[in-house]
Formats: C-alpha cells, structure tokens, sequence
C-alpha cells in the first residue's frame, strides 16, 4: 500500500469546486445507487443526514433510482421537496450498479465523493472514518468489511478468492475490493471510467499498483428489510470480469502476450491428445471430441473478450455514456 504525500496546506479546500443554491462550494457528495429500495430509503436518509451534518463542510446527497418498479422514486421525490441538498436521478431502465455509480459520478461536484449501498448495509457513521483517512493524503479510501456476516458459500468464500486474485493482479494489496463503501478524491475518480460491470474494481483499473489507496474496517449489517439483489449467480460473472480485469491491467498494451499464450495452451492440449489418440485406437474418436470441444470454448472466450474490449474502447473513446437519464430531481441551474 503506498504511502500519501502530505497535503499542501496552502491549496484552498474549495478551489475549482461547484457551488450549492446558497451559494457555498460542496465539499461532500454522497453517490448512492439503488433498486426497489423503498423500505431502507426514509431510513437511511434519516441516518446519512445526521451524520453529514456533523461533518466541517457542505454537502449533496445524489440517489439514482436505477430502474426500481416499485416506490422508491416516490419516496425520493418526497424527500428533495423538503431538501435542496438531495439529487435524484432516474435511469430509463435497470443499467446496473456500475452505470447507476457512474452517473453518480458524473452529477458529483464535491470535492470527495463518496460511495454507499442504499440497503442499510453500510453504516454512514462510518464515513467519518473514510473521510479522516483521505485528508491524510490518500485518492482512495476504501471499507474492509472485516467482520464478514453474508453467507458463507454465496458470499463470503467467492468474495475472499476474488479479493485474492485480484489484489495479485493489480498489485493493490487490500482485503475488500468489493464494498460499494469507499471514498475518492474528486480529481481521481472523475478521470476512471466505469466499464460495466466492473465498479468493484475501481481501484485496479486505474492503479497498476501505484495509486494512494487505504482502508479502514467498516461495520458489515446484515440486510434488514427488503430482498437482496446477490446470488451465487454472481460468482460466474465475477469470474468474468477478472478476465477482463486480468487483460486490462496486465495485457492491454501486448495483446499478443495474452492471446499468444492461450493459443499455445490449446496447441499443447490438442497435439497432446491427438498423439494420445494415435497410440490408444478405442480413444481417438473421444479424444479428437475433447480436442473439439477445448478448442470451440477457447475460440468462444477469446471471442467474447475480444467483443468486450471493443465495446468497451468504442464507449470510452467517444465519451458514449453506459447510462441513460430519464429525470433529475433538484438537478443544478448551472446543469440544466
């Protein structure tokens, strides 16, 4: 974990930020994704503005309603009549956590910008915590859910091994990459942008190992009311995306290093099993199958790879959003 800089004491707090309706700059934005959420919304709310009021600074609360079908953009609306420092933002349809995130990202005007679930999960009594850390010089400050309470098998194991896998790639040595819970500096996360699917992984995306990053253990609160949007259905499309972290980090600018060496992986497996199949007559017809057989799902992964980092350069290299707005709720004159 590299160590931060000490801050320079002479730059202003508040230089180059927005400012608010009453005319003070937003020192603290709070991004929160949700999704059929309408019994935590009041609750949390309640919660988060207790704990930003006691924070040096102003603040903004930005919630995107990403899709939700039943009350949780009503309750929302309710809330930013009563006050101007909540934002909502719609999307026309269930995007995701990562596009809900970086809408969020977007419309945030503080100068750090802070991330949560919207399920009562994350304790914003914590923040505090993430907030102190940064100002001692970091980019990022990450939760670490160090007293873990989900579920085992669907949870707990799979979170460990990729947190594992990860931190070897990235060569980003934290315990938690997957809590929504963290806090950036502005000018950090303004500059990442967020492929689908992969906001658990923002530290890795940009670090290569060199990014200011911290953490502090965060309380992990079991979900109270409403159903959880996780299952072990995740674990696969977690498997998935590190791929896709393992290509962007380590083979993005030698392709050849990573598609080189699964075709010499097949290469050897084939030729092993078709020598194999010359020796052992009764085998050949199945070994020649599983020869097939590799060789169609190594062809269909690299495929789906290569599709992947297409999409995902053609998006990043016309600014193409992964979002698309519906409303925005006390939305910015300076933004309208």
């Amino acid at each position: 974990m590299k160590k931060p800089p000490k801050e320079n004491k002479n730059i202003p707090d508040h230089e180059n930020s927005h400012y608010n309706r009453t005319g003070n700059s937003i020192k603290y934005s709070v991004v929160i994704p949700l999704f059929n959420e309408e019994e935590n919304i009041r609750i949390l709310y309640s919660k988060l503005k207790s704990v930003l009021n006691n924070l040096q600074g102003e603040h903004e609360i930005i919630y995107i309603d990403d899709g939700s079908d039943d009350r949780t953009f009503l309750i929302l609306e309710e809330i930013t009549n009563s006050d101007s420092s909540v934002h909502v933002i719609k999307l026309r349809k269930n995007f995701g956590q990562t596009a809900a995130l970086a809408a969020g990202f977007d419309f945030a005007t503080g100068d750090t910008i802070i991330s949560m679930d919207g399920d009562l999960q994350h304790d914003p009594e914590d923040i505090p915590k993430l907030v102190e850390k940064l100002h001692e010089g970091y980019e990022v400050v990450s939760g670490w859910r160090k007293t873990r309470k989900d579920n085992l098998l669907t949870r707990r194991f799979p979170s460990f091994i990729a947190n594992k896998i990860v931190a070897s790639i990235s060569g980003i040595h934290i315990h938690d990459f997957g809590t929504t819970l963290k806090a950036y500096r502005k000018e950090f996360i303004k500059k990442i942008y967020l492929y689908p699917g992969l906001h658990r992984f923002i530290p890795a995306l940009e670090g290569h190992g060199s990014i200011r990053i911290a953490e502090v253990p965060i309380k992990n609160i079991v979900r109270q009311k409403g159903r959880s949007n996780y299952g072990l259905s995740r674990v696969f499309r977690v498997i998935l995306d590190l791929l896709i972290i393992k290509y962007l980090v380590s083979y993005a600018n030698r392709p050849l290093h990573f598609f080189g060496l699964l075709g010499l992986i097949l290469f050897f497996i084939g030729t092993i099993c078709l020598a194999s199949g010359l020796f052992i007559k009764n085998l050949t017809a199945v070994l020649i199958l599983a020869t097939l057989f590799v060789s169609m799902g190594m062809n269909l992964l690299v495929i789906g790879i290569l599709a992947e980092l297409l999409l995902r350069f053609y998006s990043e290299s016309t600014g193409k959003k992964i979002y698309a707005i519906d409303i925005i709720l006390n939305q910015r004159i300076s933004d309208s």
